[in-house]
């Protein structure tokens, strides 16, 4: 079985998003969180005007991306280029959307970063999380970001467990990772690189790099071959 991945440096390779000047900069992914709207309108404002359209006060859409025109796009939000956003996905606000993603049908975003070649593509909602390079949400599989007791968010591993003063706080998934359909990813899952969850499967805590976790009538989880 893979490593215990927690940290920025374990779970994403460089470049593969805007916003890596800023997350290269903090030792765990979830400390971005409270950073994104800040790092969007700072970016944004340096974005290529002949690459991306500025259709209102705090968005920019590449030019190359294919927005559909049931979306709703709110504000502060960045579309990369060649991304598509298809029919009736609601963008909150907040939301760094890298190059060659898909954001699909009735898909919510807010205050996220989704990294280039990330799909999200059927009823997926994902919210106060960060999504690694080519990472892929199965059809109605989300992120679950408040604690039903309202508490702040400990991302608890066989390691240690990790205080991170945050009340909303969905989920890191590192680069690679496949989340199978109808999962859900309980508040302060944090699932390594190359990592598969099966479908309908309930994930909390630290799920470490190149593993398979099941979840039925016990939780399993599994080294892959690398």
């Amino acid at each position: 079985m893979g490593s215990i991945q927690m940290k920025v440096t374990e779970l994403y390779e460089p470049g593969h998003t805007l916003a890596w000047p800023w997350l290269s900069q903090v030792t765990y992914p979830w400390e971005i969180l409270p950073k994104i709207k800040e790092i969007i309108l700072t970016v944004g404002a340096s974005l290529d005007p002949e690459k991306y359209d500025h259709p209102e006060e705090g968005v920019w859409i590449a030019k190359s991306a294919k927005v559909f025109p049931s979306a709703y796009i709110g504000s502060p939000c960045i579309i990369g280029e060649n991304t598509e956003v298809r029919h009736g996905a609601f963008i909150r606000g907040s939301a760094l959307v890298g190059d060659g993603c898909v954001v699909g049908n009735s898909v919510e975003l807010k205050n996220v970063i989704i990294s280039d070649g990330v799909q999200v593509p059927h009823y997926n909602y994902v919210g106060d999380s960060v999504l690694g390079y080519k990472s892929h949400m199965g059809a109605g599989s989300l992120t679950s970001n408040v604690k039903s007791d309202k508490t702040l968010v400990i991302v608890k591993s066989v390691e240690s467990n990790i205080e991170t003063g945050l009340k909303k706080f969905g989920a890191m998934l590192g680069d690679f990772v496949e989340v199978g359909c109808n999962s859900v990813l309980n508040p302060g899952t944090v699932i390594g690189s190359h990592s598969n969850v099966y479908p309908t499967s309930s994930v909390r805590g630290v799920i470490p790099s190149y593993s398979i976790f099941k979840s039925g009538k016990g939780v399993e989880v599994v080294a892959k071959e690398q």
